[in-house]
């Protein structure tokens, strides 16, 4: 019976679509979506409810559908962990320790998890950050990011864990609504201009940020899985890139559309989290070692929303 794979966190931003992503790609009775909730969408494959925080939960999935690979996407991103520290810092770095465990004790052979651009800092160069450089975050999520990304190099090292990792940078994408981020903006603006409703935006119009389409995004965290294990050269976390916007940038690539559309400012606690992050990546290192590459510029990516959530707002049209 061959290994199948557990998606932990399947029904956040990123995991609705890496679930259907890898379904399509290797079956779906293949691919175990499972969360702490049931699921919003109807399933077309097995689901079940994990909470990762209960190791003998999580090792009774892993046995009863033999898991070989895990993607551990469950986390308390930037803006929400920001109100509750300490659970942040046990859920981000306690369910990264039973799942590199699993690995350490070879009853699974292959795990992703998503570090981010939240390990950056104010000291950081801000302008084409290198992968190598100065990590001072000022944020529960991105120290928990920092340190998570300490802790799979260092299992790799001292138990050869086959463990990947990428920094996501902020992410876009129509399938289901963004969970606590500071870039969570860029998705609901789409939301609101389909609307006709204007957006109060709670960073500044100048704020550039990177950023990237869902679909460039699953294609990096397949691809880095897929990849052959010797090209994989960093294990603590890649670089990647999209496309760097401000709030004022991706309203005129809206306002091309729809006209109409108006937007204010209203910076809160998230301005603070932003500006302490880059404007700009390098990704230089996931090129070369695995042949990454994005697909989506800023009107590509404009564009596809508006269309797609036309779609999914018929009566928006």
């Amino acid at each position: 019976m061959a290994g199948k794979v557990l998606v932990i966190g399947s029904s956040g931003q990123i995991g609705t679509e890496l679930v259907e992503a890898l379904r399509a790609l290797k079956g779906n009775e293949n691919v175990i979506a499972s969360d702490i909730r049931e699921p919003q969408i109807e399933q077309t494959g097995p689901f079940e409810i994990l909470d990762i925080l209960n190791k003998v939960q999580l090792l009774e999935i892993v046995e009863k559908y033999n898991i070989k690979e895990i993607y551990l996407l469950a986390a308390l991103l930037s803006a929400t962990a920001e109100k509750n520290p300490a659970f942040g810092w046990d859920l981000n770095m306690n369910s990264l320790f039973n799942v590199l465990d699993l690995a350490k004790e070879k009853i699974i052979d292959k795990i992703f998890w998503p570090s981010s651009i939240a390990v950056f800092g104010p000291t950081t160069p801000q302008q084409n950050t290198p992968q190598y450089t100065i990590m001072e975050p000022t944020t529960v999520y991105g120290i928990s990011k920092q340190a998570g990304e300490r802790w799979c190099e260092y299992y790799f090292n001292k138990y050869d864990v086959d463990v990947r990792s990428i920094r996501y940078p902020g992410l876009i994408g129509y399938k289901s609504l963004p969970g606590g981020g500071t870039t969570d903006y860029a998705v609901d603006i789409f939301h609101k201009a389909l609307k006709k409703e204007s957006l109060e935006c709670f960073l500044s119009e100048d704020t550039t940020l990177p950023m990237m389409y869902m679909s460039d995004a699953i294609k990096a965290t397949i691809g880095i899985m897929e990849a052959n294990g010797p090209s994989i050269k960093i294990r603590s976390s890649y670089n990647i890139a999209g496309v760097s916007f401000s709030p004022k940038e991706i309203t005129h690539e809206i306002q091309k559309s729809i006209p109409d559309f108006n937007i204010t400012y209203k910076p809160d606690y998230r301005q603070e989290i932003a500006d302490s992050w880059p404007q700009s990546i390098d990704d230089n290192h996931a090129k070369l070692d695995w042949n990454w590459s994005p697909d989506y510029d800023l009107t590509k990516l404009s564009n596809t929303m508006l269309e797609n959530l036309k779609l999914a707002l018929p009566q928006e049209k």
